[in-house]
This record gives structure tokens, C-alpha cells and sequence, in this order.
């Protein structure tokens, strides 16, 4: 069951906030629309009220406004066509008062999309990707409202990571407290990356030592800067596990790492890059205990992890011991959550645009790309992994078809925008055959990315059964 309902929660939320924003917006203008359809192909439920009827049809995948044109049916790109012309079947509910197509009335020239100023024109096409935009800051301030955030109240720097590109972060010394940064207070080590993150130019930040000043001419070289420095965690033993080698030699929770080998740590990170180094060798730990030196002898167990960026294993050493987390879990207002919900919606954004960049220029196999299935998939994964999963999920695809509708393909928003100012600069419309060719350019187009996406879906499965027919 929930493989067929999170799909349909993630496709039918994003598809009907899209078409509700356009739908809102040709009402406001006055723009006759007696058609509002969830999906394609047959209509599983169907009802009219006033001058729409409202569909909910078998396939969820899309969805239109229908929209009244002088085009007739050559118009049927832009959401969902025309009704102007008389049809020739009367519906089931036909109102002898109502316009085409549930009465024999003609539409109002003033009704016709193309009779409405071009602002108006361009504000029913902006509406639904604006929606979705607005979906996804509403989804991502509410999960951000009910989760929360994780606070880590210190500004005391910890490890420095001073690289070629960047040698002036040498300046920076563990231990060093940070007071402001671009001249900004912070309270937190929060405040310090989102200072970083957030600022423009040079990074200033201001110590008790004095102000260090960091080159930072991209926002690249800023987020640089963040991953090169961390919090001041203490070499103070949180936890240890039941029968690892920490508790074997009699290490214990509120012991204090001083030394080991005679070498002092300073900060637990000291502390992880000794003993991950030393597998199966005996470490002498200098520690203090209740006020009381001690030494104890750990050898550390020779443990395979596997690093995410290479992809290879290797033997580091552990010993079964955790820090104490500095962190500490808070609550936050409506007014931080809504900020944060933008603030995140726009870095999704900008996520989606680079790697839309990126594809155009090389730099990104089409084979990254996903289509319905593998949205479906990971629909499930996320509705398994909680609900604030899911609905962060349903953010993100919001975000992606608020992105990818405003590429200038002729039957997207970006596409029918670019032709409506074209035709406005032009002072006059396409012709109907100038119109068709472009109208078959945006299908062929959006027609070759469906085969990708959905060859990318499908190729494992494809694989798999070549190989067993083959076999």
C-alpha cells in the first residue's frame, strides 16, 4: 500500500499546487477555464461546478488548466487547450445558460487568453512554477517548525585545515574564541557558518586575538572556509561500549584524554587521528579522572570502513569510545522556520539550475538524470524513513518543476513566456504554421527527455533481463 500511495501523494501534491497556481490565476484576470484536470487519460472522477469541471483522471503524471483561445485547437499546448469553438456532443449536465462546452453559448471575446494584456498573460503562466516555489517554503518551515534545529553553542575553534588555495586560515589557532564574523555578533557555532555562508567579499572574523581576514572572491570560497574549520570539542569520553577495547583497559565515561604516547591532545579530533592510525598497536593514554592522573594502555581494534568520496576501503583503528556532545536540540519560532524554509527552497533552487548548467555544459552524464520511476522509488524510501522525509521530498521535486518549467521549451511556462514576449515585441502574433513548428519542437523535445529518463529508470531491469535471455 504504500508503494502506490507515497507516489501519488509526491506526483498529486506538486502536479495540483502547479495547476492550482494557473488555474487561481486565469480566474483573477478573467480568462474563461471550464476544464481543471489532475492526470491524463480516462477521468476516474469527474464533477462541474459553476462554469469548471473538475477532473481527477487515471494517469498522475501531469495535469492542465484548460483555458479559453482564439487559437481553437491548435492552442491545446497551452495548458490544456481551447474552447471556443461549438462541440457537437452535448454533455450529460448540458446547460442551455452556460458556455461551450456544457451550453450553446459562445465565449466572450474579453474572456479569450490572447484578449488579456500581456502582464496579465505572463501572470497566469508564472503562477503555477510561483506555487510550487511557495509549496516548497510552506513544506520545508513546517518540517523545520516540528523538527527543530541542533544548536552547538560555542565559538571556541577547534581543528584548522589551512590549505595551498587558502594559507591565511593558518591564522586561525585551535582554541582561539570567535566574537563576530563580518562584524556580525555570534553566539554559536551556527552563527558562525551561517555568517560565512551567508556574507559577500572577504571573510572577517574577529577573535580574541584579533581579526583574521580570509580571501574569499566566490561563494565557493566561502563554503571553503566553513569545511575548513570546526567546533572545540574536548578530549572528555562520553560513552565507551561494553566490551570494546576502551572498556577492557578500564576507561571511563568523564575520563579526560590529556595525552597519549606522551604526544597532548588538545581536541578529540587529536585524539580520532592517533588512534585511527595506530590499528592493533598498544597506546599508552595519559588521562585525568576526578581530579587524579592515570595511565591506561588501549590497543586499538583494526576496524574496514570505506570512504563515500573514493569509493575504497581501509583499516583505520577504533577503540570503542564516544566525545560528549556540546550540541543541544532547541525549538524554533514560526518567524526562523519561515526563514529557513526560504532560505533552503532557494538553495535547492540554485542546486537544480547549477545541475541543469552542468548538463548542458558536459560536465554531467544524462545518465544522473530520473524520471517518474525513480521518483516513485524514492517517494517510498522517504514515506519508510518518516514523514518529514516525505514531505521534504515533495519540497524538493516542487522546487525541480518550478526549475525545469521555466526553460524556454515552447510547451512549458519558460517556453510559452518567451513566445508571448516575443510576439508582444513583434507587435504581432506567429503565424499558425510559424506556431506548429514550434509547438512540435517543445513535444519532440520534452518526448527525447521522457526516453532518457525513463531509459535511465528502467536500464537495470533491462540489464538484467539481457542478461538472462542472453544467459
Amino acid at each position: 500500500m504504500l508503494s502506490l500511495l507515497a507516489p501519488i501523494l509526491v506526483f498529486g501534491l506538486v502536479i495540483f499546487i502547479h495547476e492550482l497556481g494557473h488555474f487561481l490565476a486565469a480566474k483573477a484576470v478573467g480568462v474563461y477555464a471550464p476544464r481543471f484536470s489532475i492526470g491524463f487519460g480516462p477521468a476516474l472522477l469527474r464533477f462541474r461546478r459553476r462554469e469548471t469541471e473538475y477532473v481527477l483522471a487515471a494517469l498522475p503524471l501531469g495535469g492542465y488548466v484548460r483555458m479559453a483561445s482564439r487559437l481553437d485547437e491548435q492552442s491545446a499546448f497551452l495548458e490544456g487547450g481551447s474552447e471556443v469553438s461549438e462541440k457537437t456532443e452535448q454533455p450529460k449536465d448540458w446547460d442551455p445558460d452556460a458556455l461551450i462546452p456544457f451550453g450553446p453559448k459562445p465565449v466572450p471575446e474579453d474572456r479569450w487568453f490572447e484578449s488579456k494584456p500581456l502582464w496579465a498573460r505572463l501572470f497566469i503562466m508564472v503562477a503555477g512554477v510561483s506555487m510550487n516555489a511557495v509549496l516548497a517554503i510552506v513544506i520545508v518551515s513546517a518540517v523545520a517548525y516540528h523538527v527543530g534545529r541542533d544548536i552547538v553553542p560555542v565559538t571556541v575553534v577547534g581543528p584548522v585545515s589551512p590549505s595551498s588555495t587558502m594559507p591565511a586560515l593558518a591564522q586561525l589557532r585551535t582554541g582561539d574564541t570567535i566574537r563576530a564574523v563580518d562584524g556580525k555578533i555570534v553566539a554559536s557555532w551556527n552563527d558562525v557558518q551561517q555568517n560565512i555562508v551567508t556574507g559577500h567579499g572577504p571573510v572577517a572574523i574577529q577573535t580574541q586575538r584579533g581579526t583574521v581576514s580570509l580571501p574569499a572572491a566566490a561563494d565557493s570560497d566561502r563554503i571553503a572556509v566553513v569545511r575548513s574549520i570546526g567546533y572545540y570539542v574536548p578530549t572528555v569520553i562520553d560513552s565507551v561500549v561494553q566490551g570494546d577495547r576502551a572498556a577492557a583497559a578500564g576507561l571511563q565515561r568523564g575520563d579526560s584524554v590529556v595525552a597519549i604516547e606522551g604526544v597532548p591532545v588538545r581536541i578529540w579530533s587529536d585524539l580520532t587521528s592517533r588512534v585511527s592510525t595506530s590499528p592493533e598497536k598498544s597506546l599508552k593514554f595519559d588521562i585525568v579522572r576526578a581530579g587524579v592522573a592515570r595511565t591506561l594502555v588501549i590497543t586499538p581494534k583494526a576496524a574496514i570502513v570505506s570512504n563515500p568520496a573514493t569509493g575504497n576501503d581501509s583499516t583505520v583503528g577504533k577503540i570503542g569510545a564516544a566525545a560528549r556532545d556540546v550540541s543541544r536540540h532547541e525549538s524554533i519560532g514560526l518567524g526562523r522556520a519561515m526563514r529557513i524554509g526560504t532560505r533552503e527552497s532557494w538553495n535547492m533552487a540554485t542546486t537544480v539550475a547549477g545541475f541543469l548548467k552542468a548538463l548542458v555544459v558536459g560536465k554531467v552524464s544524462l545518465k544522473q538524470l530520473g524520471g517518474p520511476i525513480a521518483i516513485g522509488k524514492a517517494s517510498v524510501t522517504a514515506a519508510r524513513s518518516g514523514i518529514d522525509d516525505l514531505f521534504y521530498l515533495i519540497a524538493l521535486l516542487s522546487i525541480n518543476v518550478a526549475v525545469l518549467n521555466l526553460l524556454p521549451i515552447p510547451i512549458l511556462d519558460g517556453g510559452q513566456i518567451l513566445i508571448n514576449l516575443i510576439e508582444s515585441a513583434k507587435g504581432s502574433p506567429f503565424s499558425m504554421r510559424t506556431r506548429e513548428y514550434i509547438l512540435r519542437f517543445g513535444l519532440a523535445a520534452i518526448a527525447l527527455l521522457f526516453v532518457v529518463v525513463m531509459f535511465n529508470d528502467t536500464r537495470g531491469g533491462i540489464s538484467k533481463l539481457l542478461g538472462w535471455m542472453f544467459k
